[in-house]
């Protein structure tokens, strides 16, 4: 961020990102289908992800207001956490105004393939913060802590402040892309597109990954347990399933 802005009156703009992460599996019968949405389900059930979220909060130095967490049956949990800024907090007995929204939210969409024995876990995190509070650099824990074969990022500022002039400022940091707040030895491992639109503010990044061990892709199986043509099946397979979802489209 550098040095602070100096602000006539409160920072009002809102900065929003949207992290979608993708894991893809192998699950050669029904059964291990759901044995491996179960696993994944317990993985990531509401109580981790809250200690994901609360880590992430105060790594971006916001305070927690309020926790509401789900598990759903059969499948998937929701976090939803209420942040606020230090100086927005009640102090002693001095009520200070709650001005912001600002809030952390996931959502877990645990999904399996049929005819393909493809398994996949899809996470949805949403970072929305008003004031000085930015998201952008908690994107190397995120990452970590999914271990994802395919990420989606979304970056955007709203709305406007003023400095002490009275000057509108629409972005009270500089932003060229999403990638460069990500550490250069983590994003060597992906491919990575940007789709931007800096007049409006919005940022966009897809990643995927690039090299595809096919063992950590199989559940309960080992890899030499298959013959080199089932291999190769499986391999394509992950492949299509990855590159569809990283595009955004149906392609095969």
């Amino acid at each position: 961020m550098g040095e602070k802005l100096k602000l006539y009156g409160f920072n009002n703009l809102t900065k929003a990102l949207s992290f979608n992460i993708y894991d893809v599996c192998y699950a050669k019968t029904a059964r291990e289908q759901k044995d491996y949405i179960a696993y994944i389900d317990e993985q990531y059930n509401s109580e981790r992800l809250t200690n994901i979220l609360t880590t992430l909060t105060d790594m971006i130095g916001a305070k927690v207001l309020n926790i509401a967490r789900q598990d759903y049956d059969p499948q998937g949990a929701s976090v939803t956490i209420l942040i606020a800024e230090g100086s927005m907090l009640p102090a002693g007995e001095t009520q200070l105004a709650h001005l912001d929204k600002s809030h952390v939210t996931v959502h877990t969409y645990p999904e399996y393939h049929p005819e393909t024995c493809l398994a996949t876990f899809r996470v949805d995190i949403d970072v929305a913060t008003c004031g000085e509070i930015t998201p952008l650099s908690t994107l190397d824990y995120l990452i970590r802590s999914f271990d994802s074969d395919i990420i989606t990022m979304d970056y955007r500022v709203r709305g406007f402040t003023r400095d002490m002039n009275g000057r509108k400022l629409f972005l009270d940091h500089k932003v060229n892309s999403i990638q460069d707040y990500i550490e250069p030895e983590l994003l060597r491992r992906y491919d990575a597109v940007d789709i931007n639109v800096y007049d409006a503010n919005i940022f966009h990044t897809k990643m995927m990954l690039k090299e595809v061990d096919l063992q950590n892709y199989l559940f309960k199986t080992d890899v030499y347990e298959l013959p080199p043509k089932t291999r190769l099946e499986i391999m394509n397979n992950l492949r299509r399933e990855m590159i569809e979802i990283f595009s955004g489209r149906n392609i095969y």
